[in-house]
Order: C-alpha cells, then structure tokens, then sequence
C-alpha cells in the first residue's frame, strides 16, 4: 500500500523571509512540509494546525536553509596552529602542507562532522567541500559517508594537486598524485555517490585544487570529464597578488585568460576567491555565467584583498559564499560570513576609486541574505534549494528573535538584525524536511563525544 510522506508545521513565525521571485516578507505566518518539501507557505490563519510534528516558531524567524560554496573541513584541525596565524595565502600552504600530511581517514571524517555541525547549527543547510589532499589513505568516500551521516546536504568537490616542488608547483612533492589516477579516482567517485536527481543530497564536483598545484592537462581533462557526466567544475583562483604573478610568469596570462583558455569559464563552473579579478575578468565571468565563492573572512585573515562583490554583481555574475577552510577563516558560522560580506562590501566600495560616492547601501542586509542562499544555490548548480516556496526542497533555518544579541533590534527589522547584529545561532535548522537542529542543539549527532575526538585527533595532528 501507498505511504503518506510525513508532514512538518513550523507555524505562527514572527517573520518568514521567502526570498522567492517576490521576495516575499511574510508576518505571522507558517510553512507546512511533505517529505522532502515545501507545500504551502503563508498567513498562519489560513494554513493547517496540526500535522505530524509541529515547529512553534513564536517569537522566532525562518529563513531559506543558507549555502555555502566553498570549504576546506579537514582544516578544522588546524586551527590557530601559530606558525601560520601571521602569515599570507603561499606562506600559509607551505607551512601548513607538513602537518596536512599526517592526515588520515579517520581525521578526514570526524572533522567533516566537526565543521558540519557548525554549519548546521548557524542555519546552514547545504556545504561545498573541497578536498585536495589525500595522504595515508584519505578518500573523498570518507567525507561523503559524514555528511550522510550528520544529514547535510553535501555537495563532495574531488581536489587534486599533481605539481610538486620539483616541477615548479607549490605543494611538497610527496602530495601531489599521478594524473591518470586522478582522473581514475574521480570518475569512480561520480559513479558511485553522484545523484542528479531534485533533492539530491549528494553531488560530486570535478576540483583540481589551483593554478599552481595542477598542470594544464589535468584542468583540460577535468574539465572534458566532468562534462562527459554532467557534473560541475570548481577550483580556486585570482586569490591574491601572489596568485596574479604565478599565473602572469608561468601561463603570460591573467588568471581569468588562464580560465578560458582551459575550457574553465561557463555556467558549470565557480571559482573561490576571485579577490584579484579585474574589469575584463568580471566580464567574461558575467557573459558565460561563471560563478564566484565569495570568501570575505579568509580573505581578511590572510590579507588578500576585498573582493569587488558589487561591480560583480552589478555585471551579472553568479555569486555565492563560502566559509573557506577552518584554519585560514577560524570559523564556519556562515551567517556570521554573511554579516561579514555585508561590512566588508560596504567599506570595499570607500576603498575604490571615488567610492566615498557610493553609499552602505551598495550591500544591504537583505542582498547579503539573497547571495548567502539564492545566489549560493545558483553557484551549485541547483534550482530546488535557495528559497523558500511550494515545490522546493524544504531546507530552512529558524532564529530565536528573543535572544539578547537581538533586543533592541528585532523589534524594529528582525531581517536586518540577523545580519546585523552579532552571529546568532539557529533555534532550529531543516534540511529536506528533517529536523537536525532542535532547540539549539545538533539532532543528529551527540556532539561532546565527536569535539573530544576531533580535538585528540588535532593534537595528534599538530605533533
């Protein structure tokens, strides 16, 4: 006999932001869910009571579940190290790229769960992880089974370095992998854990790691066998001056010219950072769809630069954000990134040419909410998730408006004090209409056991 999906009532919001095609701001009202989605969404008065688990959302707002485009989640081990606090982004990698060689299966998974959680519990509900490094057995494999796992919505991006030291690369010899089983290993990962299908939970990303890691041939291959399966491209690039220098000295071309000239520019593709990316970048960028992973604290921490967000997005490029990895960003609270797109955005523009003319509204808080998790959404590839309306995948996050960081703020716009406030917290995060956030509290894992393990494993790591 036919079962009937279970329903979900997060009912009488204070406020549910949609940000759907009317960019709807809905006051006392509910969200009712089937199974993995959204059924209806409005007044509380006119929606259901009852259904077989009810959300009280008094007092509280509920946003679109955010997206986040970029990361690196093994690097929660390395947090703060000292060696590297002081330094720049190749400065960074070449002191980091020692201890990331100790790296093992079972550190690979418990501090995808670490960063997971975070993510989840700052109302997250869909990451990109981009894993590079696969020492002493590490396999992507190790990272997706997580996910699953803590019930993240997992977009797995298959790093690789194949340039060592000797060749002229960045990384130590002993990281980078042979080509052929690169391409091998990546081929077998889309074949056994990508699922294309509306609400997937798992999708595979072709991702070698940057221009100073990879040949050419390896991005021109990845590329053609990505597209041979339909999956997205995604690597890091134009990060910093440094960045802009080895790409002019090794290729004689801007980053953006590197890009294209690999097949590296359309709309299966985004790149993290893009810090560095000039007029012309932008766009090409806007003309073939290209995405960008906007990093704003990482690129603070190493002191790379502002990102131009709003000439990108003013030309029509993609733009999502992204934590970047736990030991050049410290933190994967992704909307307190989002706060911080929406400050560092605003004093970018003072920093410009005549930018003392543009004004804080260049960045409003509800732009940095749309690009947190439309334009996260957008940047992935994916149309059922990045807001909220009948159809999509019910992915939300729920606020606490009663909390202290907000008083005083809630009461006059409780949209623009959760981006303008300090970072809160989710009372309660739903990914494809399973609760994995309850009061505050991470749902599907207990968490003291998995913070004691990862925090062993980091010491282990660091010695």
């Amino acid at each position: 006999m036919p079962t009937t999906e279970p329903t979900l009532l997060i009912r009488d919001a204070d406020l549910v932001v949609t940000v759907d095609e009317q960019r709807r701001e809905l006051p006392r009202a509910s969200v009712l869910v089937r199974g993995r989605a959204i059924e209806a969404i409005g007044p509380a008065d006119t929606l259901p009571r009852e259904a077989d688990e009810v959300i009280d959302a008094r007092g509280h707002i509920v946003i679109p579940g955010l997206v986040n485009t970029h990361h690196h989640m093994y690097q929660s081990l390395t947090r703060a190290i000292p060696a590297a606090q002081d330094a720049e982004l190749f400065g960074w990698l070449k002191t980091l790229y020692p201890i990331w060689a100790g790296l093992t299966p079972e550190m690979v998974r418990v501090s995808t769960q670490v960063a997971m959680a975070e993510l989840l519990l700052s109302g997250c509900t869909t990451s990109s992880d981009h894993l590079y490094l696969y020492p002493n057995g590490v396999r992507l494999d190790d990272s997706i089974e997580a996910a699953e796992a803590i019930g993240m919505r997992f977009h797995a991006a298959r790093g690789s370095m194949s340039v060592g030291e000797s060749a002229g690369g960045l990384p130590p010899d002993a990281l980078v992998e042979r080509e052929d089983a690169i391409l091998a290993d990546t081929r077998r990962l889309i074949e056994t854990w990508h699922d294309a299908s509306r609400f997937s939970m798992r999708r595979v990303v072709a991702a070698p790691c940057s221009p100073f890691s990879v040949s050419r041939g390896l991005m021109r291959d990845s590329a053609e066998l990505a597209r041979s399966y339909g999956t997205r491209l995604h690597t890091h690039l134009a990060e910093n001056d440094h960045d802009i220098a080895y790409s002019r000295e090794k290729f004689g071309m801007t980053p953006t010219e590197y890009a294209e000239s690999l097949g590296w520019l359309g709309d299966d593709v985004w790149h993290a950072h893009c810090v560095k990316l000039d007029g012309a970048g932008i766009a090409r960028f806007a003309a073939t769809g290209t995405g960008v992973a906007h990093c704003p604290c990482s690129n603070m921490r190493l002191a790379s630069g502002i990102a131009p967000v709003r000439r990108m997005l003013d030309a029509g490029v993609p733009v999502g954000l992204g934590v970047d990895g736990s030991a050049s960003n410290d933190g994967a609270h992704l909307l307190g990134e989002a706060r911080q797109a929406l400050l560092l955005a605003r004093v970018g523009r003072a920093l410009e040419p005549f930018g003392c003319d543009h004004g804080p509204a260049e960045m409003t808080a509800r732009a940095t909410l749309e690009i947190a998790t439309r334009g996260g959404a957008r940047v992935l590839g994916r149309d059922d998730i990045g807001h909220l309306a009948p159809g999509m995948a019910a992915d939300l996050a729920l606020f606490d408006l009663r909390t202290l960081a907000l008083a005083g703020g809630a009461v006059h716009d409780p949209l623009g004090a959760l981006l303008l406030c300090a970072p809160s917290q989710a009372a309660y995060t739903v990914v494809n209409g399973r609760v994995v956030v309850r009061e505050g509290q991470l749902a599907t894992l207990e968490l003291a056991p998995l913070l004691a393990r990862h925090n062993a494993l980091a010491r282990q790591l660091a010695s």
